[in-house]
């Protein structure tokens, strides 16, 4: 089977870099965000509660959601972005049956990523081999933002604002890496990593993740409080 690998991290932190030297390597790359489109794409009842929640305006002249438009309706509205979820449907199913096609359809030594904003406070990562936390100080963050995305100091710091700190997804991960550095540097850790944990599986030396058990105390610490396990999402 395949080798999955789960990949969070906040925006502008280097998870596409990191994605792109997977798939340098031969590995395949599940982009979450381009694979829950497909819940709402025109004709399937995603779509219509989509839709029905959020108006006709979200729709684009193409018959397509215009994520820019619903991004907008959403973003930094914990209670429309759980409307949004909720009316997109079976998300973590979607997820679930990915990773299964790929354990049955990839040789062994492919190595499959696994890129979501949120796999770890999901629970995606419950199906993955390893899980990965890409991290970066706000500074490096606000650079690639204002260089890449043509945002204003403010508008990078808006963003910055709205993103889950590194620290809390860190118990959740098997490698944790620092992209405060270079493009190359980065690349140069991921190839290093991928190498050690290709070279341990052959051994049968691969190590569980840490992934599961941290699932278990949070949804234990969320029992305890009287929460619904949902609330992790």
């Amino acid at each position: 089977m395949a080798l999955v690998i789960g990949l969070a991290g906040a925006i502008a932190t280097g998870k596409s870099t990191i994605c792109r030297t997977v798939e340098s390597l031969g590995g395949v790359h599940c982009n979450g965000d381009t694979l829950v489109h497909q819940l709402y794409a025109p004709g399937t009842p995603g779509f219509d509660r989509v839709v029905a929640e959020f108006g006709e305006d979200v729709v684009g002249e193409d018959g397509y959601v215009d994520r820019k438009v619903l991004g907008a309706k959403v973003f930094g509205n914990p209670e429309k972005m759980r409307r949004l979820t909720t009316a997109m449907g079976d998300i973590a199913g979607l997820f679930q049956q990915t990773i299964a096609d790929y354990r049955a359809n990839l040789p062994d030594e492919q190595v499959a990523i696994i890129e979501a904003v949120n796999l770890v406070e999901a629970g995606y990562g419950m199906w993955c081999d390893q899980v990965w936390v890409v991290a970066a100080e706000p500074d490096s963050m606000r650079a690639r933002l204002m260089a890449r995305n043509g945002f204003s100091e403010d508008e990078a710091n808006q963003r910055i604002g709205s993103q889950r700190d590194w620290r809390l997804r860190a118990p959740a991960a098997d490698w944790v890496v620092h992209n405060d550095g270079t493009e190359a540097e980065l690349e140069d850790a991921v190839r290093t990593e991928v190498a050690r944990l290709l070279a341990l599986r052959r051994a049968g030396q691969l190590p569980a993740s840490v992934y599961a058990a941290w699932r278990e105390q949070a949804m234990a610490a969320l029992r305890a409080q009287g929460a619904s396990p949902q609330g992790t999402r």
